[in-house]
């Protein structure tokens, strides 16, 4: 299993894997998600890492169909500017490969970051911790987990 499983299994989440297999042509992994899943965008959240002028990173988790924000989530982060992280600076601070990446065990705890948008669902849909597998689970259990703090960081849609 993966890192992110087994942080789940560890807090007794209550949680569903889905796995489906992954199209390497796909133009977007979590709308691949969407539709192999067969669930709304809204209830399926992307992965991003952005790094802060002042060096470090953070984690937004926000609905596969959106844009971060960047001003929105660099005032929710407390900070001036944030931008996003270099591929192989996510990949080296989250352990994950890109598209696969999860909110949930990662190797450095880092800041984060869910869309308020969250809230709205029963359950949401994050990345497992690969391409292909997708790990479902109430938003606040996410929050409680991560310590994550729900803030609007996504253009207005």
């Amino acid at each position: 299993m993966t890192p992110a499983v087994n942080i789940a299994q560890q807090h007794n989440l209550d949680y569903q894997l889905h796995e489906y297999t992954h199209d390497s042509s796909a133009a977007s992994f979590g709308l691949e998600a969407v539709e192999k899943l067969g669930v709304a965008a809204a209830q399926v959240f992307k992965t991003l890492v952005v790094e802060t002028d002042t060096g470090g990173l953070a984690v937004a988790v926000l609905p596969v169909d959106t844009s971060l924000n960047l001003k929105k989530t660099a005032k929710a982060l407390g900070c001036k500017k944030v931008k996003m992280a270099e591929p192989k600076q996510v990949e080296r601070s989250t352990g994950y490969v890109l598209g696969g990446v999860s909110p949930l065990g990662q190797k450095k705890s880092l800041p984060t970051l869910i869309d308020d948008s969250a809230k709205k669902q029963l359950t949401i849909y994050v990345s497992a911790g690969r391409r292909g597998l997708e790990i479902e689970l109430p938003p606040n259990a996410l929050a409680t987990i991560l310590n994550a703090t729900f803030k609007s960081i996504v253009d207005n849609r």
